[in-house]
């Protein structure tokens, strides 16, 4: 189906999406959305016949394990509950460790690339048709960025993606931001993936803004839309009339007018693009596969471990992986992390002040995460006040109210909350 273009859905803009003229559809983060429940925002939207695209973030359909089945069926809840014409994902792996490993879970709340190897992609293949399987709409995979490059890889991006869809039929979402990040921090030329990948299975597009620090392409979704991007795009477009184009933009976000202007520049680049070939044509899947071995799912756990342990435990790094490039990712993860546990739970830098960021730091470094970011944040608080911190005893007792009501085996009732508020007043006078 035709999706034209459209923009991320993001609460902190909802008003100024819904007044931004010429939105055709927008996608939005399938792991915010609460089960049986749409934002107004997404409501009025749908009413007005905008299609919504569920984005899925914590799949980890790269990941030596196969699907979690809970998973699969709260992203299938969302599809439900947008009715919408597709779902997307993306090739990566967010986490490793556990029983196969015989090592502890580890959570990377990032997304993270997939060795570009023949037993990785059996695992992808075999985890993507999984997925199929549970899915009631088509979906669509997203290549992603990384700072990193696995040693021993045996295909480019554009052959693994291409044999993928030769497999699975499953459906392409190119991020022309991430081919961009891989040029700059990878040397991988966009223009040769582009030339390699079935792009008439391309679903859609994302469009995204970065920064450059230090020779290093920083995938931000926090910068306007640069140069180098559009003409990625406009490679793309040369090629293929993409079914949608979306724009991304997940942190500090601009006046609407700005955003309007970024828009307006995608639509320019589309329209310069040429005819192309229609996309979004689906690839027939090839004859079925064997079961992946569990050798195979082994050794691949094996190394995302190694990787993902370098990254938030400080473990050594594996071999042939460049072990300054892992420094700079570890430092993003751990600035990641900060600021999203800040975004989930704004009570503590509002209570920890000036303090937050050095402390919280300084936590992720001695702890990886193993769960999702609302216990991270519960982690850290129970961390600070077993080391009897924050050392002003005021915003002490406000965490610590904060934390019972959040770690509490039940949440507290009504008559409760309004105590412990009343309480928390009182001590910061």
């Amino acid at each position: 189906m035709r999706l034209g273009v459209g923009i991320g859905w993001r609460p902190e803009i909802a008003d100024e999406v819904e007044a931004l003229p010429g939105i055709e559809w927008v996608e939005a983060v399938a792991e915010n959305l609460c089960a049986g429940h749409l934002p107004a925002s997404l409501v009025r939207l749908r009413e007005r016949g905008v299609t919504v695209v569920p984005h899925g973030v914590s799949l980890g359909l790269g990941g030596a394990e196969r699907p979690d089945p809970g998973r699969l069926a709260d992203l299938a809840d969302r599809v439900a509950l947008l009715d919408a014409p597709l779902v997307t994902e993306h090739i990566a792996f967010v986490r490793a460790g556990g029983a196969r490993t015989g090592s502890p879970a580890l959570e990377a709340g990032h997304l993270l690339p997939v060795p570009r190897t023949r037993a990785a992609l059996d695992v992808l293949c075999e985890n993507v048709r999984i997925a199929q399987d549970a899915l009631p709409v088509p979906l669509a995979l997203e290549n992603i960025a990384a700072l990193v490059s696995w040693p021993g890889e045996e295909l480019t991006e554009g052959q693994f993606l291409a044999e993928l869809v030769e497999r699975t039929g499953v459906r392409l979402l190119i991020d022309v931001a991430n081919l961009h990040t891989n040029h700059v921090n990878r040397g991988e030329d966009p223009a040769t993936a582009l030339d390699e990948l079935p792009v008439e299975a391309i679903a859609y597009v994302h469009v995204a803004g970065g920064i450059e620090k230090d020779g290093v392409w920083h995938d931000t979704h926090a910068h306007p839309v640069t140069a180098p991007v559009l003409d990625v795009l406009a490679e793309l477009r040369s090629r293929v009339d993409p079914p949608g184009v979306l724009l991304e933009r997940d942190d500090a976000f601009p006046p609407a007018g700005e955003l309007a202007g970024e828009l307006d520049a995608i639509r320019e680049t589309l329209a310069k693009g040429g005819p192309g070939r229609a996309g979004a044509v689906a690839a027939s899947p090839g004859a079925g596969s064997c079961p992946v071995p569990e050798a195979v799912r082994d050794g691949v756990a094996v190394a995302q471990t190694a990787l993902l342990s370098a990254l938030v435990a400080g473990t050594p790094a594996p071999g042939g992986f460049d072990p300054q490039r892992l420094r700079v990712q570890s430092r993003a993860l751990a600035a990641k992390r900060a600021d999203v546990v800040a975004k989930v739970a704004p009570e503590l830098p509002e209570i920890l002040g000036r303090g937050y960021r050095e402390a919280f730091l300084a936590y992720a470094g001695a702890r990886p995460m193993t769960a999702g970011y609302r216990r991270d944040a519960l982690d850290f608080a129970e961390h600070l006040l077993l080391a009897d911190r924050p050392r002003d005893d005021a915003a002490r007792r406000r965490l610590t109210y904060w934390w019972r009501d959040r770690a509490a085996p039940r949440p507290p009732g009504r008559a409760v909350r309004l105590a412990r508020a009343a309480r928390s007043v009182l001590a910061g006078r």
